[in-house]
Protein backbone atom coordinates (compact mmCIF):
# COMPACT_ATOMS: atom_id res chain seq x y z
CA UNK A 1 0.00 0.00 0.00
CA UNK A 2 3.00 2.82 1.02
CA UNK A 3 4.84 1.77 -1.93
CA UNK A 4 1.47 2.35 -4.63
CA UNK A 5 1.10 5.74 -2.84
CA UNK A 6 4.50 6.13 -3.26
CA UNK A 7 4.75 5.19 -7.01
CA UNK A 8 1.72 7.77 -7.46
CA UNK A 9 3.13 10.38 -5.55
CA UNK A 10 6.09 10.57 -7.38
CA UNK A 11 4.47 10.08 -11.10
CA UNK A 12 1.92 13.25 -10.09
CA UNK A 13 5.28 14.98 -8.67
CA UNK A 14 6.43 14.19 -12.41
CA UNK A 15 3.26 15.30 -14.46
CA UNK A 16 3.44 18.55 -12.59
CA UNK A 17 6.81 19.74 -13.10
CA UNK A 18 5.86 19.31 -16.73
CA UNK A 19 2.70 20.74 -16.95
CA UNK A 20 4.70 23.85 -14.96
CA UNK A 21 7.38 23.85 -17.79
CA UNK A 22 4.51 24.04 -20.61
CA UNK A 23 2.85 26.52 -18.83
CA UNK A 24 5.80 28.71 -18.85
CA UNK A 25 6.28 28.74 -22.58
CA UNK A 26 3.58 30.90 -22.63
CA UNK A 27 3.87 33.39 -20.18
CA UNK A 28 1.53 36.10 -21.51
CA UNK A 29 -1.41 33.53 -21.15
CA UNK A 30 0.36 33.02 -17.68
CA UNK A 31 0.00 35.60 -16.39
CA UNK A 32 -3.21 36.85 -17.93
CA UNK A 33 -4.89 33.94 -16.03
CA UNK A 34 -4.13 35.37 -13.02
CA UNK A 35 -5.13 38.63 -13.62
CA UNK A 36 -8.48 37.14 -15.09
CA UNK A 37 -9.39 35.64 -11.86
CA UNK A 38 -8.38 38.91 -9.71
CA UNK A 39 -11.10 40.39 -11.18
CA UNK A 40 -13.55 37.25 -10.59
CA UNK A 41 -12.28 37.98 -6.83
CA UNK A 42 -12.88 41.76 -7.00
CA UNK A 43 -16.20 40.67 -8.06
CA UNK A 44 -16.99 38.69 -5.29
CA UNK A 45 -16.25 40.92 -2.83
CA UNK A 46 -17.71 44.08 -4.28
CA UNK A 47 -20.76 42.37 -4.30
CA UNK A 48 -20.96 41.89 -0.95
CA UNK A 49 -19.74 44.71 0.29
CA UNK A 50 -22.44 46.45 -1.55
CA UNK A 51 -25.18 43.98 0.09
CA UNK A 52 -23.53 44.54 3.62
CA UNK A 53 -24.05 48.90 3.01
CA UNK A 54 -27.75 47.78 3.17
CA UNK A 55 -28.11 44.97 5.77
CA UNK A 56 -26.10 43.82 9.20
CA UNK A 57 -26.23 39.86 8.44
CA UNK A 58 -27.17 37.94 5.28
CA UNK A 59 -27.79 34.41 7.06
CA UNK A 60 -26.08 34.53 10.35
CA UNK A 61 -22.93 35.85 8.93
CA UNK A 62 -21.87 39.74 9.15
CA UNK A 63 -19.78 41.26 6.84
CA UNK A 64 -16.79 40.00 8.87
CA UNK A 65 -17.40 36.84 8.81
CA UNK A 66 -18.56 36.83 5.30
CA UNK A 67 -14.62 38.13 4.16
CA UNK A 68 -13.27 35.02 5.70
CA UNK A 69 -16.04 32.68 3.92
CA UNK A 70 -14.86 34.34 0.33
CA UNK A 71 -10.96 33.98 1.61
CA UNK A 72 -11.72 30.12 1.75
CA UNK A 73 -13.87 30.29 -1.24
CA UNK A 74 -10.80 31.72 -2.99
CA UNK A 75 -8.48 29.26 -1.31
CA UNK A 76 -10.19 25.79 -2.00
CA UNK A 77 -11.15 27.43 -6.20
CA UNK A 78 -7.42 28.12 -6.32
CA UNK A 79 -6.62 24.37 -4.93
CA UNK A 80 -9.45 22.68 -7.11
CA UNK A 81 -8.36 25.01 -10.47
CA UNK A 82 -4.75 23.41 -9.88
CA UNK A 83 -5.48 20.59 -9.51
CA UNK A 84 -8.48 19.08 -10.75
CA UNK A 85 -10.70 21.53 -13.21
CA UNK A 86 -9.10 21.42 -16.38
CA UNK A 87 -8.37 17.52 -15.88
CA UNK A 88 -12.07 16.99 -15.75
CA UNK A 89 -13.20 19.22 -18.13
CA UNK A 90 -11.54 18.22 -21.55
CA UNK A 91 -13.06 14.02 -20.03
CA UNK A 92 -15.06 14.95 -22.68
CA UNK A 93 -13.11 16.08 -25.86
CA UNK A 94 -10.48 12.68 -24.84
CA UNK A 95 -13.62 10.27 -25.19
CA UNK A 96 -14.62 11.84 -28.32
CA UNK A 97 -10.68 12.48 -29.85
CA UNK A 98 -10.00 8.86 -28.84
CA UNK A 99 -7.01 9.71 -26.19
CA UNK A 100 -9.02 8.08 -23.44
CA UNK A 101 -7.71 4.64 -25.46
CA UNK A 102 -4.16 6.11 -24.47
CA UNK A 103 -4.99 6.38 -21.28
CA UNK A 104 -6.44 2.99 -20.24
CA UNK A 105 -4.09 1.04 -22.03
CA UNK A 106 -1.03 2.20 -19.80
CA UNK A 107 -0.45 0.00 -16.50
CA UNK A 108 -1.18 2.70 -14.23
CA UNK A 109 -5.29 3.62 -13.13
CA UNK A 110 -6.61 5.18 -15.46
CA UNK A 111 -9.12 7.64 -13.20
CA UNK A 112 -5.54 8.61 -11.81
CA UNK A 113 -3.90 9.41 -15.13
CA UNK A 114 -7.55 10.87 -16.38
CA UNK A 115 -8.35 13.42 -13.77
CA UNK A 116 -4.54 13.96 -11.89
CA UNK A 117 -2.65 14.40 -15.58
CA UNK A 118 -2.05 17.89 -15.79
CA UNK A 119 -1.72 20.55 -13.36
CA UNK A 120 -2.68 24.63 -14.30
CA UNK A 121 0.14 25.69 -12.31
CA UNK A 122 -0.90 29.51 -13.57
CA UNK A 123 -3.54 29.20 -10.99
CA UNK A 124 -0.92 29.86 -8.23
CA UNK A 125 -1.31 33.50 -8.23
CA UNK A 126 -4.68 33.16 -7.33
CA UNK A 127 -3.68 30.99 -4.31
CA UNK A 128 -1.32 33.28 -3.29
CA UNK A 129 -3.66 36.30 -3.29
CA UNK A 130 -6.97 34.49 -2.15
CA UNK A 131 -4.37 32.97 0.86
CA UNK A 132 -3.91 36.82 1.37
CA UNK A 133 -6.99 37.83 1.80
CA UNK A 134 -8.14 35.21 4.14
CA UNK A 135 -5.68 36.21 6.47
CA UNK A 136 -6.60 39.88 5.87
CA UNK A 137 -10.11 38.90 6.95
CA UNK A 138 -9.02 36.76 10.16
CA UNK A 139 -6.97 39.46 11.40
CA UNK A 140 -10.17 41.70 11.32
CA UNK A 141 -12.49 38.96 13.63
CA UNK A 142 -12.12 40.32 17.34
CA UNK A 143 -10.30 38.01 19.24
CA UNK A 144 -10.05 35.55 16.31
CA UNK A 145 -8.21 31.93 18.02
CA UNK A 146 -6.24 31.11 15.21
CA UNK A 147 -5.44 27.83 16.84
CA UNK A 148 -8.32 27.13 14.51
CA UNK A 149 -6.49 27.15 11.36
CA UNK A 150 -5.42 23.71 12.13
CA UNK A 151 -8.98 22.45 11.50
CA UNK A 152 -8.04 23.30 7.65
CA UNK A 153 -5.12 20.76 7.56
CA UNK A 154 -8.23 18.48 7.54
CA UNK A 155 -11.06 20.27 6.25
CA UNK A 156 -9.37 21.85 3.12
CA UNK A 157 -8.40 18.30 1.71
CA UNK A 158 -11.95 16.86 2.82
CA UNK A 159 -13.48 19.88 0.72
CA UNK A 160 -11.47 19.26 -2.17
CA UNK A 161 -12.15 15.23 -1.96
CA UNK A 162 -16.20 15.97 -2.29
CA UNK A 163 -15.77 18.90 -5.12
CA UNK A 164 -13.68 16.30 -6.96
CA UNK A 165 -15.99 13.34 -6.52
CA UNK A 166 -19.27 15.47 -7.86
CA UNK A 167 -16.99 17.22 -10.72
CA UNK A 168 -15.81 13.57 -11.74
CA UNK A 169 -19.65 12.36 -11.59
CA UNK A 170 -20.41 14.76 -14.13
CA UNK A 171 -18.05 14.51 -15.74
CA UNK A 172 -17.35 10.86 -16.61
CA UNK A 173 -20.94 10.30 -18.03
CA UNK A 174 -19.75 11.63 -21.27
CA UNK A 175 -17.88 8.15 -21.48
CA UNK A 176 -21.47 6.80 -21.50
CA UNK A 177 -23.25 9.48 -23.10
CA UNK A 178 -20.17 10.35 -25.58
CA UNK A 179 -21.47 13.91 -25.20
CA UNK A 180 -22.80 15.70 -22.30
CA UNK A 181 -22.30 19.22 -22.60
CA UNK A 182 -25.77 20.14 -20.60
CA UNK A 183 -25.11 17.50 -17.79
CA UNK A 184 -21.35 19.68 -17.39
CA UNK A 185 -23.64 23.24 -17.25
CA UNK A 186 -25.57 21.64 -14.64
CA UNK A 187 -22.63 20.84 -12.59
CA UNK A 188 -21.77 24.54 -12.68
CA UNK A 189 -25.25 24.99 -11.14
CA UNK A 190 -24.83 22.76 -8.65
CA UNK A 191 -21.29 24.14 -7.92
CA UNK A 192 -22.72 27.75 -7.70
CA UNK A 193 -25.11 27.16 -4.63
CA UNK A 194 -21.81 26.32 -2.95
CA UNK A 195 -20.31 29.48 -3.80
CA UNK A 196 -22.53 31.16 -0.88
CA UNK A 197 -23.21 30.32 2.83
CA UNK A 198 -25.36 27.80 3.72
CA UNK A 199 -26.97 29.72 5.98
CA UNK A 200 -28.35 31.86 2.88
CA UNK A 201 -31.46 28.97 1.99
CA UNK A 202 -34.34 28.03 3.38
CA UNK A 203 -33.76 24.75 5.58
CA UNK A 204 -34.90 22.39 3.03
CA UNK A 205 -32.33 23.51 0.20
CA UNK A 206 -29.57 24.06 2.99
CA UNK A 207 -30.55 20.27 3.96
CA UNK A 208 -29.82 19.05 0.54
CA UNK A 209 -26.52 20.95 -0.11
CA UNK A 210 -25.01 19.41 2.92
CA UNK A 211 -26.53 15.73 2.19
CA UNK A 212 -27.44 14.79 -1.12
CA UNK A 213 -25.57 17.09 -3.14
CA UNK A 214 -23.12 18.31 -0.74
CA UNK A 215 -21.65 21.11 -2.26
CA UNK A 216 -22.47 23.32 0.74
CA UNK A 217 -19.63 21.14 2.58
CA UNK A 218 -16.86 22.41 0.14
CA UNK A 219 -16.44 26.16 1.85
CA UNK A 220 -19.17 26.36 4.81
CA UNK A 221 -17.87 23.90 7.12
CA UNK A 222 -14.34 25.13 6.74
CA UNK A 223 -15.96 28.58 7.54
CA UNK A 224 -17.85 27.64 10.20
CA UNK A 225 -15.12 25.51 11.91
CA UNK A 226 -13.02 29.27 11.65
CA UNK A 227 -15.93 31.52 12.98
CA UNK A 228 -17.55 29.09 15.39
CA UNK A 229 -16.61 27.04 18.57
CA UNK A 230 -16.00 23.63 17.31
CA UNK A 231 -19.48 21.60 16.21
CA UNK A 232 -18.63 17.63 16.11
CA UNK A 233 -21.46 17.09 13.72
CA UNK A 234 -20.34 19.74 11.38
CA UNK A 235 -16.40 18.88 12.00
CA UNK A 236 -17.17 14.88 11.56
CA UNK A 237 -19.55 14.91 8.50
CA UNK A 238 -16.47 15.99 5.55
CA UNK A 239 -14.67 13.06 7.31
CA UNK A 240 -17.22 10.81 6.58
CA UNK A 241 -18.06 12.02 3.35
CA UNK A 242 -15.26 12.50 1.68
CA UNK A 243 -13.80 9.11 1.87
CA UNK A 244 -17.67 7.44 0.55
CA UNK A 245 -17.48 10.15 -1.97
CA UNK A 246 -14.15 9.19 -3.43
CA UNK A 247 -15.38 5.04 -3.12
CA UNK A 248 -18.09 6.27 -5.26
CA UNK A 249 -15.88 8.01 -7.87
CA UNK A 250 -14.09 4.16 -8.20
CA UNK A 251 -16.88 2.50 -8.44
CA UNK A 252 -18.86 4.76 -11.24
CA UNK A 253 -15.57 4.75 -13.24
CA UNK A 254 -15.45 1.35 -13.49
CA UNK A 255 -19.21 1.04 -13.97
CA UNK A 256 -19.15 4.18 -16.67
CA UNK A 257 -16.66 2.17 -18.95
CA UNK A 258 -18.77 -1.18 -19.51
CA UNK A 259 -20.41 1.26 -21.99
CA UNK A 260 -17.30 2.60 -23.67
CA UNK A 261 -16.54 2.07 -27.18
CA UNK A 262 -12.79 2.53 -28.05
CA UNK A 263 -12.76 4.88 -30.97
CA UNK A 264 -10.12 2.37 -32.70
CA UNK A 265 -13.37 -0.18 -32.74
Amino acid sequence: MIVTIKKYALLYIAMFKASFIADLEYRANFFSRIMTDVFWYIAQILTFEVLYQHTDKIGDWNKYEMRVFLGLLFVIDAFYMIIIHENLENISEKVRKGDLDLLLAKPVNSQFMLTLQKANTAIFGNLILGSAWLLYSLMHLPDFNYLRLLWLIILIPCSLCVVYSMRFMFSATAVIFTRSENLQFLWWQVYRLGMRPDSMYNPYIKYAILTVLPVGVIISIPARALLNPPNLNYLLWPLVLAPILIYGTHRFWNFALKFYSSASS
